[in-house]
């Protein structure tokens, strides 16, 4: 195993003072917390469309959100429609509708959503619904609070009108089954190269919304929720600066709060790409602290800012994100990693 060449997430060379300087960002990552914030732009001028999403499943989730992009739709309601098509799917074995279950063989899905206001929506071990985005809008838009869970979750649902079905499909069922022959339990890399769905789309107001959706780490402990329906480690979105979200190893996500780290470290001026690398080289350095075993994990991030660059980045290889732009068909991209198989 090769450890790619990275600069320490707290270090500060030279040449990365000189590369800020010269990038535009300025002085922005040395500057006082009320000075930086008057470097920040707080207006949404008009842009080029741009959404992104993890894995192959984001070829489709971001062509869908374009036409609602395209139509001069907002970046929620662009990432909404994608990111639904992936719940409903029920051949997806780790999002929505076909979700793989918990070791005692319930399917429990969790999400959350933000805008470029920083009105944020969540739910997690939700059952019976398949559209858990929608509903972690609705938790935005129609309560007083930002995140519900369990039965509280479902029954604000059925007050809301979503239908409650059954999210245990016959393939599910069958790996739950064979599964429970040695009750092995552990995270699988990269498996079936899919996992969470996170989405990210800037619409032509240069608005930027997010959504992260998934059924969780399969057969995990009931009860267990990992980093996507968490705000600030699954998804983080900052009108005035980017976007981040993350999939993989849910815990080490939330450990150093992922999508938060990346949008500070866009933040203090690095591009989104450097930003990535930056958070999961911080995930590598907790493993290395923790003298904790890293061989069955796999994490990634991809990133979005308010110009429309993008950016991502993998602990080890396999991570794919869709990219889609206006007047382009969406392209898979292969995800640089720190580590080398």
């Amino acid at each position: 195993m090769r450890l790619m060449n990275l600069k320490k997430p707290l270090e500060m060379k030279r040449s990365d003072f000189l590369k800020l300087v010269s990038g535009g960002a300025a002085l922005t990552a040395f500057l006082p917390p009320k000075l930086r914030a008057a470097t920040r732009s707080n207006t949404f001028e008009p842009v080029e469309p741009v959404s992104i999403a993890t894995w192959r499943f984001g070829l489709e989730t971001t062509a869908e959100a374009m036409k609602v992009l395209r139509a001069g739709g907002s970046a929620l309601d662009a990432t909404e429609a994608g990111v639904k098509l992936c719940e409903a799917d029920p051949k997806e074995r780790s999002v929505g509708l076909g979700g793989r279950p918990d070791r005692d063989g319930f399917v429990t899905l969790d999400s959350c959503c933000m805008d470029h206001l920083g009105n944020i929506g969540s739910v997690a071990a939700v059952e019976n619904v398949v559209h858990v985005s929608s509903l972690a809008r609705a938790v935005m838009e129609k309560t007083p609070h930002v995140m519900l869970v369990g039965e509280g979750a479902r029954q604000f649902a059925q007050e809301m009108g979503f239908p409650l079905q059954d999210l245990m499909v016959p393939d599910s069922k069958r790996e739950w089954e064979k599964w429970r022959e040695n009750s092995d339990y552990k995270p699988v890399v990269n498996i079936e190269n899919h996992d969470t769905i996170g989405q990210l789309s800037l619409d032509e107001q240069g608005r930027l919304a997010g959504i992260c959706t998934t059924s969780g780490m399969a057969f995990k402990m009931r009860g267990r929720v990992g980093d996507s329906p968490i705000i600030g480690a699954g998804l983080y979105v900052d009108g005035a600066i980017g976007a981040a979200t993350a999939t993989g190893h849910g815990e080490e996500v939330i450990r150093v709060v992922g999508s938060y780290r990346v949008v500070s470290e866009m933040e203090r001026g690095f591009s989104p790409q450097e930003a990535c690398e930056r958070a999961v080289q911080k995930i590598y350095d907790f493993f290395e602290r923790r003298q904790a075993g890293i061989q069955d994990t796999q994490i990634g991030f991809i990133a979005l800012d308010k110009r429309g660059r993008t950016g991502a980045f993998a602990l080890r290889p396999g991570f794919q994100y869709a990219v889609a732009q206006k007047g382009k068909a969406p392209e898979l991209v292969d995800v640089r990693a720190l580590l080398d198989a």
